[in-house]
This record gives C-alpha cells, structure tokens and sequence, in this order.
C-alpha cells in the first residue's frame, strides 16, 4: 500500500530492486508512485509504470488467473477489492495459515486460495476450520527434497494439485540447462505446479521433456 492507501501491485517492500525509486514503498503516495519506472530482471530501465491492483484485475480479465500474495494489505481490503471488481472467478489469494484460509472462505465460499500446506500439523488446521480442500491448491516449498513426499501423497489423497516454488532456489542457478533439469525433476517428484520467474525457460523444458 502506498503512503495515502492505495493498493499496487508490487513485489518487495522496497523500490530499489525493481523501479528507479529508492526506499520503502509505503513512504509514497500514489502521485508520486506514478512516476517511477519499473526495471526488467537484468536492471534496466524500463517505460513501464507500477500499476494499481485495480488496474491489474481489469487487465487480467478474460486473459489469465491471478494468485495475490498477503504483502502489507489487510485481508479485507483484498477481499472488498476483488468483489468490487465482480473477479471472483479469476482471482484467488495466497492465505499462510488455517485462519485466514477462514477468513476469505467466509467472506465467499467459492474463493480460491494457494495455501501454505508445508506439514501434516498444518494440514489438519486447514481440516479443523473446516475450508474445502476443493478449494484450494497446496504451496508446499521451495525445495524438491524426498521429504516432500509424503505431503505429496497425503494432498494428492485429497485431490489437491500442488506447487513447488523455484523462484528462490532453482531459478538462480547458473546455466538455462540446470534450471531446466531442475524444473523436470520438480514435476517428476510429484508437484502439479511451478512458480517461476521464468515461465519461458520452464515452458521450453517441459516441452523438451515430453519430446524425449
């Protein structure tokens, strides 16, 4: 959120990183947000501007899903902001933990949500309060590590797909070749989805995958 609460879509807290901007986001109004310029992955300078979440949803609609992290923004303005916008049925929320999966399933008992299922205490949380496991996808790691497995069997029990995160580990390695090999053995371990940061790269070794 920015200094006088207007809700974007920003990935870190800081601007350094990804804009021309310097310091926290939240020390910005939005006049002043608007004249930021984004950088792409390698640091350079680009024409585009940090959007409004609004902005984003509009945009989204009709052409892809969008997944909201928690960031700084109360539950209930993400949830007012989604049915503000009539996007029920292309926007689901990334919830932590067993309450605030509640939260968001009753304000709507259809909302979609990527929920942090990383341990059976966890699971069985989830299961207390009752939330529909068809509702949910399950984000178990960032790691592809034999543990994994038996999260794996107990969600895949429950018919939920499962997501493995390579943002943090396997899209920082070296070579495209490693990143790809990395990619394959995520799915082949077991896990239905994976966050990238580089959806091209993990594309082009799915494809090669299936051509073997």
């Amino acid at each position: 959120m920015t200094k006088d609460s207007v809700v974007v879509l920003m990935h870190d807290a800081t601007l350094d990183r990804t804009t021309n901007g310097t310091g926290k986001l939240s020390d910005y109004t939005w006049a002043e947000v608007q004249k930021l310029q984004l950088k792409d992955r390698f640091g350079k300078l680009t024409p585009y501007h940090i959007p409004t979440l609004a902005q984003v949803i509009e945009w989204a609609r009709g052409k892809t899903i969008l997944n909201l992290d928690k960031k700084d923004v109360p539950a209930e303005i993400t949830d007012k902001i989604i049915k503000e916008h009539k996007a029920g049925a292309f926007v689901m929320v990334t919830v932590h933990n067993a309450e605030q999966a509640k939260f968001y399933y009753q304000k709507d008992p259809n909302r979609m949500m990527s929920a942090f299922v990383k341990t059976k205490k966890a699971l069985k949380e989830y299961e207390a309060a009752g939330i529909p496991w068809q509702n949910m996808i399950a984000y178990i790691g960032s790691e592809n590590k034999p543990e994994n497995k038996i999260m794996l069997d107990l969600l895949h029990q429950r018919k939920v797909k499962c997501m493995i995160s390579a943002a943090p580990v396997y899209d920082k390695l070296v070579t495209e070749e490693q990143r790809a090999q990395a990619y394959r053995e995520i799915f082949k371990s077991g896990a239905d989805i994976l966050e990238s940061d580089l959806p091209v790269e993990v594309a082009r070794a799915i494809s090669m995958s299936s051509k073997k």
